[in-house]
């Protein structure tokens, strides 16, 4: 074609199949100089709190960083580098090791692990125990489009869904509940892990990432995890409920929060 043909980027976005279901989100904006922004951001306003209140899904500390690695438009080596620099605690220790360790594990266990995304890639004691209680008998059962709706019993879980599919992005602590319990309402692990990763991979903003899919299977499969005190579904998969996060934070906030994004 002719290198002065003008660009025409709505005509290029027709041609896409794009889930126009998914609506756009305005809080974060694209970008590399977007990126190092919030990055200042984070380590400016955030940073010092960041490692006590990281599992506190009601306060905004998070670094919101995940994205632009995804996508991108700054590396974890330049991220390290600028929180390298700053005084050593907790906090920083703790977020270099989920930037760099955590991060590396994902992406080890998507590349040498053919069977990421399935039931097939669980660790063998998560698939043993999971197969034993198969028959176990599920209080909840949902759909894969009641999950989708947030049309479950569960506020809190609701919320979650809710923040995940109209802000693009699901606190971190909220990922691995929110995953929990669609094992323990689903009829099956496989059906469990399917939809988990379907609606990750479809709301989240970082969706279609080795640290979705290893989260995933950490939440469902025991990856990166241990046997723990055997359940009814669960096995001996960690289990997470209501009342646990009830005694982390302020419950009613964040499902007041969502409702009011809804």
């Amino acid at each position: 074609k002719n290198e002065h043909e003008e660009f025409k980027p709505n005509v290029i976005l027709k041609n896409l199949k794009i889930d126009n279901s998914v609506h756009e989100i305005s809080w974060l904006m694209p970008g590399e100089q977007n990126g190092i922004k919030v990055l200042h951001s984070f380590i400016r306003d955030r940073f010092d709190v960041s490692g006590e209140l990281r599992n506190n899904p009601t306060k905004n500390n998070l670094s919101n960083l995940s994205p632009y690695i995804h996508y991108g438009q700054i590396s974890a080596q330049y991220i390290a580098n600028e929180i390298n620099d700053l005084e050593d605690s907790d906090g920083k220790n703790s977020f270099l090791e989920q930037l760099i360790v955590r991060r590396e594990l994902a992406e080890n266990f998507c590349f040498y692990n053919k069977n990421y995304d399935s039931f097939n890639g669980f660790h063998p004691w998560a698939k043993k125990t999971l197969n034993e209680h198969r028959s176990d008998k599920r209080e909840y059962l949902y759909s894969k489009s009641e999950f989708e709706n947030a049309g479950t019993h569960d506020e809190l879980w609701n919320a979650a869904q809710i923040e995940m599919v109209e802000k693009g992005k699901m606190h971190g602590f909220m990922r691995m509940y929110w995953a929990k319990k669609i094992l323990e309402w689903s009829p099956s692990p496989e059906v469990a892990h399917q939809t988990a990763i379907d609606l990750n991979d479809k709301y989240q903003i970082d969706g279609r990432d080795p640290n979705g899919y290893t989260g995933i299977a950490w939440s469902i499969g025991g990856i990166h995890d241990r046997a723990w005190f055997e359940r009814p579904v669960y096995g001996k998969v960690r289990y997470m409920n209501f009342n646990g996060c009830k005694r982390k934070f302020n419950v009613n906030s964040y499902i007041e929060k969502n409702k009011n994004n809804s």
